[in-house]
């Protein structure tokens, strides 16, 4: 599976629209520990305007969400984030953002409902802020999901092994380097969790 070159989505005459080409539509997860990079993944690779729920951080928070790397941040999604990707003539994605705060994944469940797969977003620079995303995913949905490795400039970069190890991580689970704010980076971290999931015996009833 390859991501669509500019050729072909730039011809549509609204992007609002899927193309009449497009037979499976797939649904997929963006997860993540507060502050890693979802609402700025789906901001990026989505081709329709996405949908966000943030809301601007208060002092309620103080003590309670750590911005510890995070000196710029003053906003925080509250719901989900929604958007949407056409990776082939006949495959489009639907995105679906979580929060990544402890108190907002009740909403999970409902979230992955359908989907095939989870992205997860991690920054090396709280890698220890993961930890709980893996173990929810696990109790929560148990579906396949990719990591995807949010390379912030000041991050620091640890080889794949070294990741893998320290995550707790299943030899086939997929670890990619990605760049939330690029298209294509973003793309590509996407197609590599598909690729995965239409291998997994879980997905296969979400993509029947």
């Amino acid at each position: 599976m390859a991501s669509e070159n500019s050729d072909w989505p730039d011809q549509r005459a609204d992007k609002r629209y899927v193309a009449p080409t497009v037979a499976q539509s797939v649904k997929i997860l963006v997860v993540g520990a507060f502050g890693v990079g979802k609402t700025t993944l789906i901001g990026s690779v989505s081709e329709i305007a996405p949908l966000r729920t943030e809301e601007t951080m208060t002092s309620a928070s103080v003590g309670v969400d750590s911005l510890t790397g995070l000196d710029d941040k003053a906003t925080t999604t509250v719901a989900m984030d929604f958007g949407r990707i056409t990776v082939s003539s006949e495959v489009v994605l639907y995105l679906f953002g979580t929060p990544g705060q402890r108190r907002f994944w009740e909403l999970w469940e409902g979230l992955a409902e359908g989907a095939v797969g989870a992205l997860v977003i991690v920054d090396t620079r709280r890698i220890e802020d993961s930890f709980e995303v893996f173990d929810q995913l696990e109790t929560r949905t148990g579906m396949p999901f990719a990591v995807a490795v949010n390379e912030f400039p000041d991050a620091p970069k640890y080889d794949t092994a070294r990741l893998r190890e320290a995550l707790d991580l299943l030899p086939d689970t997929p670890i990619v380097p990605c760049d939330a704010r690029n298209k294509e980076s973003s793309a590509q971290a996407l197609i590599t969790l598909v690729e995965h999931a239409l291998h997994h015996p879980a997905s296969q009833k979400a993509l029947t």
